[in-house]
């Protein structure tokens, strides 16, 4: 019997659920030194150091509120995660 997830999940994360089933998944060489690196650019991501002030529309704030609120985020967090999607070059314009 299968089970049922108990996320829904995208493409690629099925295609690697299945590949780690598989036992396709290797360790790397220099995995201390991978993980401290991992660790650093993860701390530097998190990192909140710099301010802004913008002013939109009452109208795309409450919407941007609403997919914040679906996700489980606070709306501030979900902003400033897509301004780092686009700036990273991860967001099609």
């Amino acid at each position: 019997m299968k089970r049922k997830p108990v996320f829904d999940l995208d493409k690629e994360e099925i295609e690697l659920s299945r590949s780690f089933d598989k036992s396709e998944w290797r360790s790397v060489r220099h995995l201390a030194k991978d993980k401290a690196k991992a660790k650093k650019a993860s701390e530097n991501y998190q990192k909140k150091n710099a301010r802004i002030n913008i002013r939109i529309s009452a109208t795309d704030l409450d919407q941007i509120k609403q997919k914040a609120a679906y996700e489980g985020l606070p709306y501030q967090t979900l902003i400033a995660s897509i301004l780092h999607k686009y700036a990273a070059g991860h967001l099609d314009t």
